[in-house]
């Protein structure tokens, strides 16, 4: 069983700044990719960034420049620096973890509202 912990979510005026937290524990075998996702209301879920083990990372177009990932392997834990916040960056921001056996786990979500 894995569990993956989300925090650092809240109400942020436009132009502001956010640190989400996940850390993972329980039963991982070894983790590859770790990221962030975000659901807004009435649409699709979509991938915000992503990190591997070696530090490669990926983001979404509409992020870059903005959003920074980072993780520390030895607390399983992954990291997202949302600075220049828009009103459309608000969501529900999901975290995922990927194991080498490609088992895909997520966190229970936390909201992000960022008011213009």
């Amino acid at each position: 069983q894995v569990q993956l912990v989300e925090s650092g979510g809240g109400l942020v005026q436009a132009g502001g700044s956010l640190r989400l937290s996940c850390t993972a524990s329980g039963s991982i075998f070894r983790i590859t990719t770790m990221g962030w996702y975000r659901q807004a209301p009435g649409k699709q879920r979509e991938l915000v960034a992503v990190i591997t083990s070696g530090g490669r990372t990926n983001y979404a177009d509409s992020v870059k420049g903005r959003f920074t990932i980072s993780r520390d392997n030895a607390k399983n834990t992954v990291y997202l620096q949302m600075n220049s916040l828009k009103p459309e960056d608000t969501a529900v921001y999901y975290c995922n973890l990927v194991d080498s056996g490609s088992l895909s786990y997520w966190g229970q979500g936390t909201q992000v509202t960022v008011s213009s």
